[in-house]
């Protein structure tokens, strides 16, 4: 089994406590998250499965910054990001984002889209930040395509290049939307095996939302299962399987069962969120 030494420094903790978010209060007031609170360890990957709309994305925009919560708090390594006193956490280079769509420039070559937020931080030179970049690119295995334009690769070569884009900044919490989500199951292995190569690299605590539940459950240390919404914490599964994993892993009787256990929760969820859709629609 692999020793991940960047794993036992704990970098990365996220505590969640009882956090709600209400939009447009004043207004449609929508309760998108209700006193949901989590505790994700430094060096964990994190994976949040639940009904679509059920307040996932809200949660990870609350930790990136991109918008306030209503009530509760959210810290990583003991430092408020957000909380009574702070509605909106700022945004930082210790917590990246890769969204499900891509967001590389298109005129840009992957090594300079990858150099560029560290030269513009001013966190290195331009030349420091092309080497690095070609560096880090090379050792997730596009080395031969850095002087490639996003349009002249693949849709799995650009992602790895977007994830390697948020790892150079040396983030404490690397946060994933569904990254894979538009991909064929072959380029899926791929990438999860890529994805699985980098966190061996790095230790980065990762916080991976997702609907798909055998992804969830390779890729995870844990699966925290949610509510339809207002999201909720519904249930965590520890996912005991020793790494590195490879897809033979999928086949065991372990993963068979921890499928099992996450869908049915999943499912439970997914039938409120279907007759709650058919209430409203009544």
């Amino acid at each position: 089994m692999v020793k991940n030494t960047a794993k036992a420094a704990k970098k990365g903790a996220i505590s969640i406590k009882n956090v709600t978010k209400v939009y447009d209060p004043g207004g449609v007031n929508v309760m998108a998250v209700d006193n949901c609170s989590m505790e994700i360890a430094g060096g964990e990957v994190c994976m949040i499965v639940g009904p679509s709309g059920c307040g996932k994305t809200t949660l990870l925009n609350a930790i990136a910054g991109f918008h306030s919560i209503t009530e509760g708090s959210i810290e990583v390594d003991g430092e408020l990001l957000c909380g009574p006193t702070k509605p909106k956490a700022e945004q930082g280079a210790d917590r990246m984002v890769v969204f499900q769509h891509g967001a590389l420039f298109p005129w840009k070559t992957l090594q300079e889209n990858v150099a560029y937020g560290p030269t513009v931080q001013k966190a290195m030179s331009s030349g420091e930040a092309m080497d690095k970049a070609g560096q880090m690119l090379a050792e997730a295995g596009l080395g031969s395509f850095i002087k490639k334009f996003p349009g002249e690769v693949s849709s799995g070569m650009a992602r790895r290049a977007e994830i390697v884009r948020a790892l150079i900044n040396n983030p404490k919490v690397l946060l994933l939307d569904e990254p894979y989500r538009a991909m064929d199951a072959l380029t899926k292995q791929i990438m999860h095996e890529s994805l699985l190569e980098t966190y061996d690299r790095t230790g980065v605590t990762i916080f991976f939302i997702t609907h798909d539940l055998e992804e969830a459950i390779f890729l995870g240390d844990k699966v925290h299962i949610v509510t339809t919404r207002p999201c909720q914490l519904k249930k965590t599964v520890e996912v005991n399987i020793p790494r590195p994993r490879s897809y033979e892993t999928q086949s065991s009787e372990e993963f068979r069962k921890l499928l099992d256990e996450v869908n049915e929760a999943v499912h439970e969820e997914a039938v409120k969120a279907f007759k709650a859709g058919e209430r409203e629609l009544a």
